[in-house]
C-alpha cells in the first residue's frame, strides 16, 4: 500500500512540475526576466563600433565582450527552450533596430535590420520602461514583453522582447 501511495505521490508530483514549467514556458514575464539574466551573465552591455543588419549601418551592442549582432545563439536558445519569439534591438538614431533575433518575416528570414515599431513598446523603452502586453510583430499578434538595455551611464541602448504568438 505505501509503494502505491508514494508512485501517487511522485505522480502528482511530477504532474504539478510538468504544468509549472508549462506554465512559465508561456509567460512573457518570466521568458524575458530568464533572457534579461543570461544577456547579465555576459557582461555589461554597451556600443562598440558599427555592424550591418539588414541594409542598415548600426552600432555594435555588446553584453560583455560578446558583440550580439548578427550572433543568433542566445534568442535560438530562448526559443529551444520556451518557444518564444525573441530579439534584441539596438538603439540606432531614434529607432531600435532588430541585431539579433528568431522572428521571421513572411518572406521566412530573420527579421534583422527591421525596426520596433512605433507603438506603446516603443514609448516605454524610449522612457527606460518595460512593456508587456499585446503587440503586433511584423504582422503577427503576439504576447509580448519589452525591456531597456541600459548602459554603465544609465542610456537606454537596446531592447530586450520575447513574445508568444497569440492563437
Amino acid at each position: 500500500m505505501k509503494t502505491h501511495a508514494i508512485k501517487s505521490l511522485l505522480a502528482l508530483t511530477l504532474t504539478a512540475l510538468s504544468c509549472a514549467s508549462w506554465a512559465q514556458a508561456n509567460d512573457p514575464k518570466a521568458t524575458i526576466a530568464d533572457l534579461d539574466a543570461r544577456l547579465a551573465k555576459l557582461g555589461a552591455a554597451k556600443l562598440d563600433g558599427k555592424e550591418k543588419a539588414g541594409d542598415k549601418e548600426v552600432p555594435g551592442i555588446f553584453f560583455g565582450t560578446r558583440k550580439l549582432n548578427n550572433n543568433y545563439d542566445v534568442v535560438d536558445d530562448i526559443k529551444k527552450k520556451s518557444g518564444a519569439t525573441a530579439t534584441i534591438f539596438v538603439k540606432s538614431g531614434d529607432e531600435f533596430i532588430r541585431v539579433s533575433t528568431n522572428v521571421l518575416t513572411p518572406e521566412g528570414k530573420r527579421g534583422v535590420g527591421t525596426p520596433l515599431a512605433r507603438a506603446k513598446a516603443y514609448d516605454a523603452v524610449s522612457k527606460g520602461q518595460g512593456y508587456c502586453g499585446d503587440v503586433d510583430v511584423l504582422g503577427t499578434p503576439f504576447s509580448a514583453c519589452y525591456n531597456p538595455v541600459k548602459d554603465d551611464k544609465g542610456a537606454v541602448i537596446g531592447v530586450t522582447y520575447v513574445g508568444f504568438k497569440k492563437n
